[in-house]
């Protein structure tokens, strides 16, 4: 798939909708134009005039179209006085071009619409650019670190749910061993082998962690203790690596939790609480 690491979208040319107002919020629809191919998405508003802070949503792999209203943590963070704009994934719902190229561990495309994404939110009045953040799941882990060492003027605090700080090699080995299409959850058993093949692995393909050494705002990481899709505690031990350089992270693992901590049906339902909070008052507090 053809991904070039000079993918970038400074100028997205974005058009916004007229908003409509649906009582507790207003929906606008959005289009901007990143790397060739015109992305489709949704402009979710709180009531009021702003400016409000904001956050982009960034999917996870697969073929993946905006969030809706009703997902998990959007209406709670739109009520909390958050704007959040999603859009379908490159390829996906009413966006042009390819889909996926997060899948072959490529990531200069969807890094690129995501910063075209920050930059179409900052165009509006009615959005404070000081107050902008990224959140998202599982490969957004990737896609975002990425994003935000490429942008001119970094967002104000990332959200990952779930979100891999190791390489996509060290990755699918886990996911493999640890059973991660088999039904059932972490057995200790599978947990000890999956551990031990990470480590026989080593790092390969994409590796994040150089972006997310750039990373100078806070940051929010959730996982699950029992995910079986990313290695949770060697993503952990990362981080804690990096909070003790001075960075400004955050993580919380749900112990006995698997990897859709923000599905329609979280694997913690204390989850998607602990995510609209800290957007809540990070953003508030900048």
């Amino acid at each position: 798939m053809n991904d070039p690491e000079s993918a970038r979208c400074g100028s997205p040319n974005a058009t916004f909708g007229e908003a409509q107002n649906l009582g507790d919020h207003s929906e606008a629809d959005v289009r901007f134009t990143c790397k060739d191919a015109v992305l489709a998405g949704t402009l979710y508003l709180p009531s009021g005039s702003g400016p409000f802070p904001a956050v982009v949503w960034i999917h996870g792999s697969g073929e993946q179209t905006r969030v809706p209203y009703a997902a998990a943590v959007v209406g709670p963070l739109v009520q909390k006085g958050i704007a959040v704009l999603s859009y379908d994934k490159r390829g996906a719902g009413d966006s042009e071009g390819t889909c996926c190229p997060g899948d072959d561990g490529h990531y200069n495309l969807l890094a690129a619409d995501a910063d075209g994404a920050i930059v179409a939110l900052r165009s509006r009045s009615d959005i404070d650019g000081a107050r902008v953040g990224f959140y998202g799941p599982s490969e957004a882990g990737w896609v975002v670190p990425l994003a935000d060492s490429r942008l001119t003027d970094p967002v104000a605090f990332t959200a990952l749910v779930s979100g891999p700080t190791v390489t996509t090699g060290e990755e699918a080995a886990w996911s493999k061993a640890a059973g991660e299409d088999e039904p059932g959850p972490l057995t200790k058993e599978k947990r000890a082998e999956a551990t031990q093949k990470v480590e026989d692995a080593g790092p390969s393909g994409f590796d994040p962690l150089p972006y997310i050494k750039k990373m100078q705002t806070p940051g929010l990481w959730l996982y699950g203790g029992g995910d079986k899709s990313i290695p949770t505690d060697r993503c952990v031990a990362i981080l804690g690596e990096l909070k003790a350089t001075g960075k400004k992270f955050t993580t919380v693992v749900f112990p006995d939790a698997g990897h859709g901590l923000v599905d329609t049906v979280p694997t913690d339902p204390d989850a998607p609480t602990t995510l609209v909070n800290w957007i809540e008052q990070t953003a508030k507090s900048i």
